[in-house]
């Protein structure tokens, strides 16, 4: 099973952009967490990410039959991309929303996700540690029933 990971606009930034809102774990550490979760699942993992909604658009339609499923977190795409949900609806890629922040705990702006109907799962606020859990749950979601 191939599960891409999406990092959208100032996730490059993890780490040290706002650490007492954000959490001091890179998205360095989060790729090299996840490598060995993957391996210990018997999944395979890779990891994009872009400031720019039209290059994360890109990267979702290049998944068209590349990817079994993804993990996205759009940052603040999230709640404003109507562009970046039609393109998951147009591959038809199964998908996980992910925050590293509970987003209904901020600004109201942010509680309005416009991923999240499209979305298998939405999962947030439990920091770095849910990239693990997303890809855990996405997997086992996808995995084929006995």
């Amino acid at each position: 099973m191939r599960i891409a990971v999406l990092n959208g606009p100032n996730l490059n930034l993890l780490g040290t952009r706002e650490p007492s809102v954000y959490g001091k774990d890179t998205l360095a550490d989060v790729e090299q967490r996840l490598r060995a979760v993957a391996r210990e699942i018997g999944v395979e993992v890779t990891f994009e990410q872009r400031n720019g909604e039209g290059e994360l658009i890109d990267c979702v339609h290049a998944l068209r039959g590349a990817a079994d499923g993804a993990i996205i977190n759009a940052g603040a795409y999230s709640h404003s991309s109507l562009a970046l949900r039609d393109a998951f609806a147009a591959i038809a890629l199964p998908f996980v929303e992910l925050h590293v922040t509970n987003v209904y705990a901020r600004e109201p702006e942010r509680r309005h996700s416009m991923l999240a109907s499209g979305a298998v799962g939405v999962l947030c606020g439990f920091g770095a540690y849910g990239y693990e859990l997303a890809l855990r749950g996405l997997v086992a979601k996808l995995a084929p029933t006995s």
